[in-house]
Protein backbone atom coordinates (compact mmCIF):
# COMPACT_ATOMS: atom_id res chain seq x y z
CA UNK A 1 0.00 0.00 0.00
CA UNK A 2 1.11 3.10 -0.91
CA UNK A 3 1.39 6.35 1.79
CA UNK A 4 -1.26 7.91 0.50
CA UNK A 5 -4.00 5.36 2.40
CA UNK A 6 -7.03 6.47 3.68
CA UNK A 7 -8.05 8.48 0.94
CA UNK A 8 -11.70 8.71 1.23
CA UNK A 9 -13.36 9.05 -1.83
CA UNK A 10 -14.88 12.63 -0.91
CA UNK A 11 -11.57 14.01 0.07
CA UNK A 12 -11.20 15.82 -3.71
CA UNK A 13 -14.71 16.91 -2.94
CA UNK A 14 -13.13 18.74 0.44
CA UNK A 15 -10.92 20.41 -1.75
CA UNK A 16 -13.59 21.94 -3.66
CA UNK A 17 -14.97 24.04 -0.57
CA UNK A 18 -15.77 27.27 -2.11
CA UNK A 19 -16.78 30.29 -0.53
CA UNK A 20 -20.21 30.48 -2.07
CA UNK A 21 -20.89 26.64 -0.62
CA UNK A 22 -19.57 28.03 3.02
CA UNK A 23 -21.85 31.06 2.69
CA UNK A 24 -24.52 29.47 1.79
CA UNK A 25 -24.69 27.08 4.63
CA UNK A 26 -24.22 29.56 6.95
CA UNK A 27 -27.29 32.07 5.72
CA UNK A 28 -30.33 30.09 7.40
CA UNK A 29 -32.62 31.61 9.72
CA UNK A 30 -32.51 34.65 8.10
CA UNK A 31 -28.77 35.16 8.65
CA UNK A 32 -26.61 36.73 5.57
CA UNK A 33 -23.03 36.95 5.66
CA UNK A 34 -21.35 40.39 4.24
CA UNK A 35 -18.51 38.45 2.58
CA UNK A 36 -15.84 39.19 4.98
CA UNK A 37 -14.72 36.09 6.42
CA UNK A 38 -10.97 34.33 8.36
CA UNK A 39 -10.18 30.58 8.16
CA UNK A 40 -9.62 29.45 11.53
CA UNK A 41 -6.63 27.37 12.07
CA UNK A 42 -7.52 23.52 11.95
CA UNK A 43 -5.55 20.99 10.21
CA UNK A 44 -8.84 18.42 10.37
CA UNK A 45 -11.97 20.31 9.21
CA UNK A 46 -11.95 23.43 7.51
CA UNK A 47 -12.96 26.36 10.22
CA UNK A 48 -14.21 29.74 9.39
CA UNK A 49 -15.22 32.41 11.06
CA UNK A 50 -17.95 34.56 8.98
CA UNK A 51 -18.90 38.24 9.41
CA UNK A 52 -22.70 38.78 9.20
CA UNK A 53 -24.96 41.96 8.33
CA UNK A 54 -26.23 42.20 11.76
CA UNK A 55 -22.90 42.88 13.06
CA UNK A 56 -22.67 39.23 14.47
CA UNK A 57 -20.43 36.70 13.16
CA UNK A 58 -20.62 32.72 13.18
CA UNK A 59 -18.08 30.16 12.73
CA UNK A 60 -18.49 27.67 10.07
CA UNK A 61 -17.32 23.89 10.92
CA UNK A 62 -17.05 21.48 8.14
CA UNK A 63 -16.16 18.06 8.90
CA UNK A 64 -13.27 16.50 6.90
CA UNK A 65 -14.99 13.71 5.20
CA UNK A 66 -15.36 9.80 5.85
CA UNK A 67 -14.28 10.58 9.39
CA UNK A 68 -17.63 11.04 11.59
CA UNK A 69 -20.78 9.40 9.78
CA UNK A 70 -23.96 11.67 10.92
CA UNK A 71 -24.74 9.42 13.74
CA UNK A 72 -21.04 10.04 15.50
CA UNK A 73 -21.70 13.72 14.63
CA UNK A 74 -25.43 13.72 16.64
CA UNK A 75 -23.50 12.15 19.51
CA UNK A 76 -21.17 15.25 20.01
CA UNK A 77 -23.89 17.80 20.02
CA UNK A 78 -26.04 15.37 22.01
CA UNK A 79 -23.29 15.68 24.21
CA UNK A 80 -23.09 19.81 23.96
CA UNK A 81 -26.91 20.27 24.34
CA UNK A 82 -27.06 17.69 27.71
CA UNK A 83 -23.85 19.49 29.16
CA UNK A 84 -25.33 22.90 28.44
CA UNK A 85 -28.42 21.68 30.41
CA UNK A 86 -26.21 21.45 33.42
CA UNK A 87 -24.52 24.46 32.92
CA UNK A 88 -20.91 23.57 31.90
CA UNK A 89 -19.51 26.27 29.91
CA UNK A 90 -19.92 24.92 25.92
CA UNK A 91 -20.84 26.49 22.32
CA UNK A 92 -23.65 25.37 21.08
CA UNK A 93 -24.34 24.44 17.12
CA UNK A 94 -27.08 26.43 15.87
CA UNK A 95 -30.22 25.09 14.26
CA UNK A 96 -29.72 24.94 10.85
CA UNK A 97 -33.86 24.24 9.73
CA UNK A 98 -36.83 24.59 11.24
CA UNK A 99 -36.85 20.22 12.96
CA UNK A 100 -34.18 21.18 14.65
CA UNK A 101 -31.07 19.52 12.95
CA UNK A 102 -27.63 21.12 13.62
CA UNK A 103 -25.98 19.16 11.40
CA UNK A 104 -26.25 19.58 7.63
CA UNK A 105 -24.49 17.93 4.28
CA UNK A 106 -23.31 20.00 1.38
CA UNK A 107 -24.65 18.91 -2.49
CA UNK A 108 -22.94 20.63 -5.30
CA UNK A 109 -19.31 20.27 -5.95
CA UNK A 110 -18.71 19.50 -2.39
CA UNK A 111 -21.42 16.81 -2.13
CA UNK A 112 -21.61 14.97 0.92
CA UNK A 113 -18.95 17.09 3.12
CA UNK A 114 -21.27 17.36 6.27
CA UNK A 115 -20.76 21.00 8.54
CA UNK A 116 -22.29 22.84 11.66
CA UNK A 117 -22.42 26.29 12.50
CA UNK A 118 -21.66 28.28 15.68
CA UNK A 119 -21.97 31.49 16.74
CA UNK A 120 -18.24 33.26 17.71
CA UNK A 121 -17.29 33.52 21.04
CA UNK A 122 -15.33 36.72 22.09
CA UNK A 123 -12.95 35.11 24.70
CA UNK A 124 -9.18 34.56 24.86
CA UNK A 125 -7.07 31.52 25.10
CA UNK A 126 -4.73 31.33 28.38
CA UNK A 127 -1.00 30.94 27.65
CA UNK A 128 -1.15 29.06 30.82
CA UNK A 129 -3.28 28.88 34.47
CA UNK A 130 -2.65 29.60 37.58
CA UNK A 131 -3.98 27.85 40.63
CA UNK A 132 -7.61 29.68 41.02
CA UNK A 133 -8.29 28.41 37.12
CA UNK A 134 -7.27 25.32 37.64
CA UNK A 135 -9.29 24.85 40.75
CA UNK A 136 -12.24 26.52 38.59
CA UNK A 137 -11.29 23.76 35.87
CA UNK A 138 -11.31 20.50 38.03
CA UNK A 139 -14.81 21.73 39.37
CA UNK A 140 -15.95 21.94 35.61
CA UNK A 141 -14.33 19.25 34.44
CA UNK A 142 -16.02 17.02 37.22
CA UNK A 143 -19.53 17.59 36.42
CA UNK A 144 -18.33 17.72 32.38
CA UNK A 145 -17.97 13.72 33.52
CA UNK A 146 -20.70 13.28 35.44
CA UNK A 147 -22.75 14.83 32.40
CA UNK A 148 -20.41 11.73 30.73
CA UNK A 149 -21.64 8.99 32.83
CA UNK A 150 -25.43 9.58 32.00
CA UNK A 151 -25.47 8.49 28.35
CA UNK A 152 -23.30 6.50 26.15
CA UNK A 153 -21.74 7.88 22.71
CA UNK A 154 -22.81 4.77 20.35
CA UNK A 155 -21.14 6.26 17.13
CA UNK A 156 -17.60 6.90 18.75
CA UNK A 157 -14.76 5.01 19.46
CA UNK A 158 -13.59 3.97 23.20
CA UNK A 159 -9.93 4.97 24.24
CA UNK A 160 -8.63 1.82 24.99
CA UNK A 161 -5.26 -0.30 23.68
CA UNK A 162 -6.55 -1.56 20.34
CA UNK A 163 -7.93 1.36 19.12
CA UNK A 164 -4.92 3.85 19.96
CA UNK A 165 -2.26 1.46 19.78
CA UNK A 166 -2.78 -2.15 17.88
CA UNK A 167 -5.46 -0.84 15.11
CA UNK A 168 -2.98 2.18 14.27
CA UNK A 169 0.13 0.29 14.30
CA UNK A 170 -1.30 -1.72 11.60
CA UNK A 171 -2.34 0.89 9.73
CA UNK A 172 1.36 2.03 10.18
CA UNK A 173 2.79 -1.05 9.04
CA UNK A 174 0.91 -0.83 5.77
CA UNK A 175 1.12 2.86 4.92
CA UNK A 176 4.85 3.01 3.75
CA UNK A 177 5.88 5.24 5.73
CA UNK A 178 8.07 3.00 8.50
CA UNK A 179 11.19 3.09 7.39
CA UNK A 180 12.56 -0.77 7.19
CA UNK A 181 15.35 -0.32 9.06
CA UNK A 182 12.64 0.41 12.09
CA UNK A 183 9.46 -0.75 11.45
CA UNK A 184 10.44 -3.87 13.41
CA UNK A 185 11.75 -1.64 16.34
CA UNK A 186 8.29 0.09 16.14
CA UNK A 187 6.14 -3.35 16.20
CA UNK A 188 8.16 -4.62 19.10
CA UNK A 189 8.24 -1.09 21.11
CA UNK A 190 4.14 -0.86 20.31
CA UNK A 191 3.72 -4.49 20.95
CA UNK A 192 5.84 -3.93 24.64
CA UNK A 193 3.14 -0.87 25.47
CA UNK A 194 0.27 -2.70 24.24
CA UNK A 195 1.27 -5.40 27.09
CA UNK A 196 1.51 -2.95 29.83
CA UNK A 197 -1.06 -0.95 29.56
CA UNK A 198 -3.47 -3.18 28.65
CA UNK A 199 -4.09 -4.62 32.39
CA UNK A 200 -3.67 -1.24 33.66
CA UNK A 201 -6.92 0.41 31.78
CA UNK A 202 -8.35 -3.31 32.51
CA UNK A 203 -10.74 -2.40 35.27
CA UNK A 204 -10.69 1.29 35.28
CA UNK A 205 -14.55 2.78 34.24
CA UNK A 206 -15.29 4.51 30.84
CA UNK A 207 -17.46 7.22 29.75
CA UNK A 208 -17.87 10.21 26.92
CA UNK A 209 -15.20 12.50 27.49
CA UNK A 210 -13.74 15.63 25.50
CA UNK A 211 -10.80 13.50 24.12
CA UNK A 212 -8.51 16.18 22.95
CA UNK A 213 -8.93 18.26 26.63
CA UNK A 214 -5.75 20.60 25.83
CA UNK A 215 -5.45 24.29 27.04
CA UNK A 216 -5.93 25.09 23.18
CA UNK A 217 -9.38 23.77 23.08
CA UNK A 218 -10.45 26.54 25.70
CA UNK A 219 -11.57 30.00 25.93
CA UNK A 220 -11.23 32.64 28.68
CA UNK A 221 -13.78 35.04 29.00
CA UNK A 222 -15.14 37.15 31.85
CA UNK A 223 -17.17 34.36 33.17
CA UNK A 224 -14.60 31.82 33.23
CA UNK A 225 -13.66 29.15 30.98
CA UNK A 226 -15.46 27.95 27.80
CA UNK A 227 -14.60 24.38 26.46
CA UNK A 228 -14.80 24.20 22.77
CA UNK A 229 -13.86 21.30 20.03
CA UNK A 230 -15.54 18.12 20.95
CA UNK A 231 -14.73 16.86 17.73
CA UNK A 232 -12.71 13.94 19.51
CA UNK A 233 -15.14 13.65 21.65
CA UNK A 234 -15.08 10.03 22.96
CA UNK A 235 -15.43 6.69 25.75
CA UNK A 236 -12.49 7.30 27.65
CA UNK A 237 -11.16 7.07 31.30
CA UNK A 238 -11.61 10.43 33.17
CA UNK A 239 -7.55 11.03 33.48
CA UNK A 240 -7.37 11.47 29.62
CA UNK A 241 -8.93 14.99 29.97
CA UNK A 242 -7.48 15.34 33.30
CA UNK A 243 -3.17 15.14 31.58
CA UNK A 244 -4.20 16.42 28.81
CA UNK A 245 -5.48 20.00 30.94
CA UNK A 246 -2.27 19.70 32.67
CA UNK A 247 0.44 17.72 30.45
CA UNK A 248 3.41 18.56 31.85
CA UNK A 249 5.39 15.24 32.60
CA UNK A 250 7.78 17.40 35.48
CA UNK A 251 7.29 18.13 39.01
CA UNK A 252 5.10 21.19 38.19
CA UNK A 253 2.53 19.28 35.92
CA UNK A 254 2.09 16.79 38.89
CA UNK A 255 1.83 19.86 41.31
CA UNK A 256 -0.96 21.40 38.82
CA UNK A 257 -2.81 18.38 38.01
CA UNK A 258 -3.07 17.60 42.30
CA UNK A 259 -4.62 21.72 42.30
CA UNK A 260 -7.11 20.89 39.78
CA UNK A 261 -7.76 17.41 41.01
CA UNK A 262 -8.60 18.63 44.59
CA UNK A 263 -11.09 20.92 43.10
CA UNK A 264 -12.39 17.73 40.54
CA UNK A 265 -13.28 15.83 43.94
CA UNK A 266 -15.21 18.18 45.53
CA UNK A 267 -17.44 17.28 42.94
CA UNK A 268 -17.06 13.79 42.36
CA UNK A 269 -14.70 10.57 42.88
CA UNK A 270 -11.20 10.64 41.29
CA UNK A 271 -8.98 7.49 42.54
CA UNK A 272 -5.14 8.45 43.12
CA UNK A 273 -4.44 5.16 41.46
CA UNK A 274 -5.96 6.31 37.97
CA UNK A 275 -2.70 8.83 38.04
CA UNK A 276 -0.89 5.76 37.00
CA UNK A 277 -2.68 6.39 33.64
CA UNK A 278 -0.93 9.25 33.34
CA UNK A 279 2.17 8.40 31.07
CA UNK A 280 0.63 5.26 29.25
CA UNK A 281 -2.13 7.55 28.37
CA UNK A 282 0.66 9.99 26.72
CA UNK A 283 2.30 6.91 24.98
CA UNK A 284 -1.01 5.92 23.15
CA UNK A 285 -1.52 9.63 22.33
CA UNK A 286 1.83 9.27 20.79
CA UNK A 287 1.39 6.36 18.32
CA UNK A 288 -2.18 7.58 17.52
CA UNK A 289 -0.86 11.26 16.55
CA UNK A 290 1.95 9.37 13.98
CA UNK A 291 -1.11 7.43 12.57
CA UNK A 292 -3.27 10.79 12.07
CA UNK A 293 -0.49 12.44 10.16
CA UNK A 294 0.10 9.33 8.14
CA UNK A 295 -3.93 9.13 7.74
CA UNK A 296 -3.99 12.52 6.23
CA UNK A 297 -0.89 12.49 4.31
CA UNK A 298 -2.84 12.74 1.12
CA UNK A 299 -3.49 16.20 2.17
CA UNK A 300 -1.31 18.97 0.91
CA UNK A 301 -1.31 20.72 4.11
CA UNK A 302 0.23 17.68 6.36
CA UNK A 303 3.10 17.37 3.68
CA UNK A 304 3.89 21.20 4.38
CA UNK A 305 3.75 21.11 8.04
CA UNK A 306 5.06 17.95 9.14
CA UNK A 307 7.53 17.32 6.33
CA UNK A 308 9.69 15.64 8.50
CA UNK A 309 6.97 12.82 8.95
CA UNK A 310 8.18 9.44 7.18
CA UNK A 311 12.15 10.21 7.70
CA UNK A 312 14.19 8.13 9.26
CA UNK A 313 15.27 10.48 12.18
CA UNK A 314 11.34 10.90 12.30
CA UNK A 315 10.54 7.24 13.60
CA UNK A 316 13.93 6.68 15.54
CA UNK A 317 12.78 9.88 17.53
CA UNK A 318 9.30 7.67 17.58
CA UNK A 319 10.56 5.04 19.18
CA UNK A 320 12.99 6.58 21.64
CA UNK A 321 10.19 8.56 22.86
CA UNK A 322 8.26 5.50 23.35
CA UNK A 323 10.86 3.45 24.92
CA UNK A 324 10.93 6.34 27.24
CA UNK A 325 7.64 6.38 28.34
CA UNK A 326 7.49 2.13 28.65
CA UNK A 327 10.64 2.90 31.52
CA UNK A 328 8.26 5.82 33.26
CA UNK A 329 5.66 3.07 33.30
CA UNK A 330 7.68 0.22 34.55
CA UNK A 331 9.36 2.78 37.41
CA UNK A 332 5.97 3.56 38.08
Amino acid sequence: MTPDLAVHPLAERFDRLTPDLVYAAAEVDGRVCTGRFVILNSYENRVYQLDCEDGRAVVGKFYRPGRWSVDALEDEHDFLFALDDADVPVVLPLELDDDGATIGTLTGEAEGVHYAIFPRVRARVPDEFDDAQLRELGRLLAELHDVGEDETAAHRPTLDVDTYARANLETLLKSGHLPPEIEAHYRVTVDALCDRIEPMLADVPTHRIHGDCHPANLLWDRDGPIFLDFDDMLEGPAVQDVWMLTPSADAEGARQRAVLLDAYREVRDFPAEWLRLVEPLRALRYIHYATWIARRWHDPTFRRTFGHFGSLRYWQDQVLDLREQIARIDAA
